[in-house]
C-alpha cells in the first residue's frame, strides 16, 4: 500500500469519524429539540387545559351563581311535591274513585311496581344510573357534541337524576344556564337520595300520554291502570316495556285520543316499545327468550277498554264532594291562622279558597264520604223514568205578564235528599235529572221557595213552643186582611172554626198566617236560622208571608229536609255533613267531622209537631202516600206547593230518617196537572229505592217515642176549652195532645141553647117573632165569642171531627122591614105542588094553603126555605112566603088539583100576614109536611110576577 494510500485511508476514517460525531449532535439536538418541544407543548397544553378548565369553570359558576345553597329537606320537599290525583270514597270506605284534576296521578312504592319497567325505563333512559354520582360526563359530552355539530341527535345527556331535577326543581326550558344548574342539583341530589328513592320518585312523576278516559296521566300506577287496565305491580315485560317508551314523547306514543277511544293508528308507540325490549336485550336485562315472546305481544288488543271516570260516572257528586272539601280546607286553614272565613273579605276567601282547590286537586287526599253506593246509585235509576215527570216547559213570563218562548224546552226537574236523623249523615240524594243538560244541583245548591212545607217550620213550632198554640187550639180559617194583603187558601175557600191539627193536615193557609202572628216574628225565624237555614233575609223575618214559605232567596232541599229532622230528633238539630274525614295520601287524618247537636225545641213541641204530621199521611194531603210505599213505617210529614205551582214539595220523616224532594224548571213556571201526587209519587219510588238496599237504616222497627210531658186532654170542639155540661150536651167534645205545661185551664162559656132557622147551608139564630114551625131548638155559639174571633160575617161553621153540625152562631139574618113579596110560579106536576124560589134573602120557609071550594083555605103545612115542592090533596092551594120576623107574603096564584068542587058556602080571607083562627073542622087530607097553625091570607087569581132565582 502506497503512502498515499495510507494517507487517503485516514482522511476516510477521519471523514467517517466526522460523520459519526455529525450524526450523533444531530440527533441529539433533534432529540433535544423535539423534546423540547413537546415539553413546550405539553406545558402550553397544560396551561391551556388549566385556563380552558378555568375558563369553564368561571363560566359554569358564572350559570348556576344565581342558584341557592339547598337544603337538603327543602330538596327533598321539592322532589316529592309531585301533583297526585285526590280520591273520593262512599261510606265504609267503598272506593268511589277520582276527582277531577288536570292529571291523574297515584303515588306507588318501589316494591309495588314490576321489575320489568325499571329495566325497562334503566336500559332505555340511563344505562349508568347505578354507577354514575348524578352525571355521566361522556354523555353530556355527547350530547354536546351533537348540539354544537348539528348531528342528529341519538340520546339525551340526562340522566334519571337530572330529569327528576328538570321536572320537579327546575324548568323545561332549553338553555345552558338550566342544564348547568340541573347537573349541580342532580350531583347533590345523589348525596341525599339513594338510587332506589330517586328511582322511585321518577317513576311516580314522569307523564305517560293519556289514559282510557281522555285524561292526562303521570306515574307509573296511574299508566298502567288507565292504558292496561292493571297495577303496576302486574305488568308483564311488554306492557313495561311500552310504558317506558312513553315519556320520550308521551302525546306521540300514547294509544288514546282526548276522548278515550283508541288511536287506529298505534304503529309509533309499539316502534318505540321495540326500541326498549333491544335495548334490554343489549344491556342483558333480557334473555333472547323473553324478548322473543315480548316482540309477539299484541299491545293494542290488551289495551284497557274505554271507562267512564268517577265524574262521568258520578258528576253530580263529585263535583259536591270536591265543593265541600274545598269549604272545609278552607275554613281549616282560616282557623289556623286564627280567623273566621265567614267574616273575610272576598279578596282573603278566595285566597284560602284557591290553596285550598289546589290541595284537592294536585296534593292527592283522601276524602272519606257519609253516601250510601248503593242507595246513590239506585236513586239515580229513578229518576231517569222520564214517565214519573211532567212535560217540558216551552215558556215563561215576563214582568209584563207577556208570554216568551224559551230557545230550549226546561224538563221538569227534581232535587232530593236522604239524611240520618241523629248523625245527621246524608245517604243519598239526587242533583237532577241529567248534568250534562244542567249542571246545577238541586238538592244542594238551588234554593226555591218552600210553600206549605214552611207552616211545621215556622208558622206553628214557635207558637207551640211558646203555648200560644197547641193541636187542639182552634185557629179560624176565615178571611184576613193584613195591611191590604189578602191572603187565601189553595181552594178559594174557607173551612171556619177549625184546629191547628186540621189546619196542618190540610195545608190551610190562614190559620198558619194566624198562628204565626201570634208570635214574634224575629225570634221565631230565629229558630229557623238554628236549624240550618242560611239565606234568610231581614225582609224575610219581618213579613207574614214566611209562614207559607215566601222566601226573597229561598231554601235548598237539603236545608229544608235538615230542618225538618230536627223534629225528628226530639227537637235536637244535627247539622248535615257529607264529608266524614280527609286523609293525606300517606293517612294522616286532616279533618274528621264531629256533629253537635243543639237543641231548638223541646221534645214536646216536636213530638206534637211529629203527631200532627202523621195525620198529613193518614187522611191529609199526602194520604196517598203510604199506599206506594214498598214498607210501612210510622211516618210524619208536610207536603207544599208555591204560588202557581210553581215549585210541589213533599218532606217526611221517620225515628231514623228525613227525606225530602222537590220538583219545578230551573226557570219558575206553572207546573202542569197534579203536582202533589206527582211529586208524593216520586218521593215513594225514591225512598223504595233506597229501602231495598239499605232497609234496616230507612225503616226503623220503633215508632217515634212520646216524651213526658205530654198528656191527652177532652175539650170542647168550638174552642178549644175545657168542655162544659152544654158542650158536652151537643156532642162537641173531642180530645187531642197538649204539652202538659199549656193545657187548657178555662171551662167553654162560648155556647148557649135557643131557636135557629136554616135558609139554603147557613143556620141563624130565630127571632122572637120567628114562627115556631121553621126553628129547630138547638145550641148556638155566643156572638161575642165570634165577633173575638173575627167571625161576625161567616156562614160556615166546620172542625176536624165535623161535629159543629148541630151548632149556630148566634147572630141574626137581617130582615129587610117589609112582607115578602107573594111567591111565584106555582104549577101542579103530576100531583106535586112547585113554585119558584123565593128572591129575597130573609124568607126562611113556606106556608101551603087549601081550600076544597075555592073559599074556605087552611094552611095544611109549612117547609123551609130550601124546599120548593110539596105533595098536596085534590082542591085548590096556594103557597106564601114567611121571613125571620114572620112576615108573611099574600097569596097570588091558586092552583086547581084535582076536580073542581062547588063551593059550600062564602068565605072572606083574612087580613094579609095575620093570625086567623084555626077552622073548627079540618075538610082536606092531613098536610104533607109540617103543619102548623094560622089562617091563610088573601090570595089572588093572576099571576103577573114573573119567577126570580134566590141571591147566594
Amino acid at each position: 500500500m502506497s503512502h498515499f494510500d495510507g494517507l487517503k485511508q485516514k482522511w476516510e476514517k477521519f471523514v467517517h469519524f466526522l460523520n459519526e460525531k455529525r450524526i450523533i449532535r444531530t440527533a441529539r439536538i433533534t432529540y433535544n429539540v423535539t423534546w423540547n418541544m413537546f415539553l413546550i407543548v405539553t406545558v402550553l397544553l397544560i396551561l391551556g387545559g388549566v385556563f380552558a378548565a378555568g375558563v369553564g369553570a368561571g363560566f359554569f359558576a358564572s350559570l348556576v351563581k344565581d342558584e341557592p345553597v339547598r337544603a337538603h329537606s327543602s330538596m327533598k320537599e321539592d322532589i316529592y311535591n309531585y301533583e297526585e290525583t285526590s280520591t273520593a270514597y262512599f261510606a265504609n270506605n267503598q272506593y268511589l274513585g277520582k276527582l277531577q284534576s288536570d292529571l291523574d296521578r297515584q303515588e306507588v312504592k318501589l316494591q309495588d311496581i314490576s321489575p320489568y319497567v325499571m329495566k325497562a325505563v334503566i336500559s332505555t333512559e340511563d344505562q349508568y344510573f347505578y354507577e354514575h354520582d348524578g352525571v355521566v360526563p361522556k354523555a353530556i359530552l355527547r350530547a354536546m357534541y351533537e348540539e354544537f355539530s348539528g348531528a342528529a341527535i341519538v340520546t339525551g345527556g340526562s340522566t334519571l337524576t337530572q330529569q327528576l331535577i328538570k321536572n320537579q326543581i327546575l324548568t323545561n326550558e332549553v338553555s345552558f344556564d338550566r342544564k348547568a344548574k340541573e347537573i349541580l342539583l342532580a350531583m347533590r341530589l345523589e348525596k341525599i337520595l339513594k338510587k332506589d328513592e330517586i328511582l322511585e320518585a321518577y317513576l311516580n312523576i314522569v307523564p305517560f300520554g293519556r289514559n282510557s278516559s281522555g285524561r292526562n296521566v303521570a306515574g307509573i300506577q296511574a299508566a298502567a291502570e288507565g292504558i292496561f287496565g292493571v297495577p303496576a305491580s302486574k305488568l308483564n315485560l311488554a306492557q313495561s316495556a311500552y310504558l317506558a317508551g312513553l315519556p320520550k314523547n308521551p302525546f306521540v306514543y300514547t294509544p288514546f285520543n282526548n276522548g278515550g277511544e283508541q288511536k287506529e293508528d298505534i304503529s309509533a308507540g309499539i316502534k318505540r316499545m321495540q326500541t326498549v325490549l333491544s335495548r334490554m336485550l343489549s344491556a342483558g336485562s333480557i334473555t333472547q327468550t323473553e324478548y322473543d315472546e315480548a316482540i309477539k305481544y299484541d299491545i293494542k288488543k290488551n289495551l284497557t277498554t274505554k271507562k267512564q271516570s268517577s265524574f262521568e260516572r258520578y258528576p253530580y257528586l263529585t263535583v259536591e264532594i270536591q265543593r265541600r272539601t274545598v269549604e272545609l280546607l278552607s275554613k281549616l286553614e282560616a282557623e289556623k291562622d286564627g280567623k273566621k272565613l265567614e267574616k273575610l273579605s272576598p279578596e282573603e276567601r278566595k285566597e284560602y279558597e284557591d290553596n285550598a282547590r289546589t290541595q284537592v286537586r294536585q296534593k292527592g287526599i283522601k276524602i272519606y264520604t257519609t253516601i250510601d253506593q248503593k242507595v246513590y246509585d239506585e236513586m239515580q235509576k229513578v229518576v231517569k223514568n222520564d214517565h214519573l215527570f211532567g212535560p217540558a216547559n216551552q215558556f215563561v213570563y215576563n214582568s209584563n205578564g207577556q208570554q216568551i218562548k224559551l230557545e230550549k224546552p226546561q224538563p221538569e226537574e227534581v232535587g232530593a235528599t236522604l239524611i240520618e236523623n241523629n248523625t245527621g249523615k246524608i245517604i243519598s240524594f239526587v242533583g237532577g235529572r241529567d248534568f250534562n243538560r244542567e249542571q246545577t244541583n238541586h238538592a244542594m245548591r238551588a234554593p226555591r221557595q218552600n210553600g206549605s212545607t214552611m207552616k211545621p217550620l215556622l208558622a206553628y213550632s214557635y207558637a207551640m213552643e211558646t203555648g200560644k198554640v197547641q193541636p187542639g187550639t182552634i185557629v179560624p180559617d176565615t178571611p184576613i186582611n193584613i195591611g191590604g194583603w189578602q191572603p187565601n187558601n189553595y181552594d178559594k175557600d174557607f173551612d171556619g172554626l177549625v184546629s191547628v191539627r186540621h189546619s196542618l193536615k190540610k195545608s190551610r193557609n190562614i190559620p198558619a198566617i194566624k198562628s204565626y202572628q201570634r208570635v214574634d216574628h224575629v225570634k221565631a225565624t230565629e229558630k229557623l236560622i238554628q236549624m240550618g237555614v242560611t239565606s234568610l233575609t231581614e225582609g224575610d223575618r219581618t213579613q207574614p208571608a214566611m209562614a207559607l214559605g215566601a222566601l226573597d232567596v229561598g231554601i235548598t232541599v237539603e236545608e229544608n229536609v235538615n230542618a225538618f229532622s230536627t223534629f225528628a230528633n226530639s227537637g235536637k238539630f244535627v247539622d248535615a255533613y257529607m264529608i266524614d274525614r280527609i286523609e293525606t295520601n300517606d293517612g294522616k287524618v286532616i279533618y274528621q267531622h264531629k256533629s253537635e247537636p243543639k237543641q231548638v225545641f223541646s221534645p214536646q213541641t216536636s213530638y206534637l209537631m211529629i203527631d200532627m204530621m202523621r195525620d198529613v199521611l193518614s187522611s191529609g194531603t199526602a194520604a196517598g202516600v203510604p199506599s206506594k210505599l214498598a214498607f210501612q213505617s210510622d211516618w210524619a210529614g208536610k207536603t207544599g206547593t208555591t204560588n202557581e205551582d210553581k215549585d210541589s214539595w213533599f218532606v217526611a220523616s221517620n225515628p231514623n230518617v228525613t227525606f225530602g224532594v222537590w220538583i219545578g224548571y230551573d226557570t219558575p213556571a206553572d207546573l202542569s196537572g197534579n203536582t202533589g201526587q206527582r211529586n208524593q209519587t216520586i218521593w215513594a219510588q225514591l225512598i223504595n229505592a233506597a229501602y231495598q238496599h239499605a232497609p234496616q237504616l230507612v225503616d226503623p222497627q220503633q215508632q217515634f217515642a212520646m216524651p213526658s210531658g205530654i198528656v191527652r186532654r177532652e175539650i170542647c170542639g168550638i174552642s178549644g176549652k175545657l168542655p162544659s155540661d152544654l158542650c158536652r150536651s151537643a156532642g162537641l167534645v173531642t180530645t187531642d195532645l197538649f204539652n202538659a205545661k199549656f193545657t187548657p185551664r178555662e171551662v167553654d162559656d162560648t155556647l148557649t141553647k135557643g131557636r135557629y132557622v136554616l135558609v139554603g147551608d147557613a143556620k141563624y139564630k130565630a127571632l122572637p117573632s120567628t114562627p115556631q114551625e121553621f126553628t129547630k131548638d138547638g145550641v148556638l155559639i155566643k156572638e161575642e165569642f165570634l165577633r173575638e174571633l173575627g167571625l161576625e160575617a161567616l156562614n160556615k161553621l166546620t172542625n176536624t171531627t165535623n161535629l159543629l153540625n148541630n151548632i149556630v152562631p148566634e147572630k141574626e139574618l137581617q130582615e129587610n122591614g117589609k112582607a115578602p113579596s107573594p111567591v111565584a110560579g106555582t104549577k101542579m106536576s103530576e100531583g106535586v105542588l112547585s113554585w119558584a124560589a123565593h128572591g129575597e134573602n130573609d124568607v126562611i120557609g113556606y106556608r101551603i094553603y087549601h081550600s076544597s071550594d075555592g073559599n074556605s083555605f087552611k094552611k095544611i103545612g109549612s117547609v123551609t126555605a130550601d124546599k120548593t115542592s110539596a105533595k098536596v090533596p085534590n082542591g085548590v092551594v096556594y103557597v106564601t112566603a114567611v121571613d125571620i120576623a114572620g112576615n108573611e107574603s099574600s097569596a097570588q096564584t091558586k092552583v086547581q088539583v084535582g076536580e073542581k068542587k062547588p063551593p059550600t058556602e062564602p068565605t072572606t080571607p083574612p087580613p094579609t100576614g095575620g093570625d086567623g083562627e084555626k077552622p073548627d073542622k079540618p075538610q082536606d087530607p092531613p098536610p104533607p109536611t109540617e103543619p102548623g097553625t094560622g089562617d091563610p091570607p088573601p090570595a089572588t087569581t093572576q099571576d103577573n110576577r114573573k119567577d126570580k132565582k134566590p141571591s147566594n
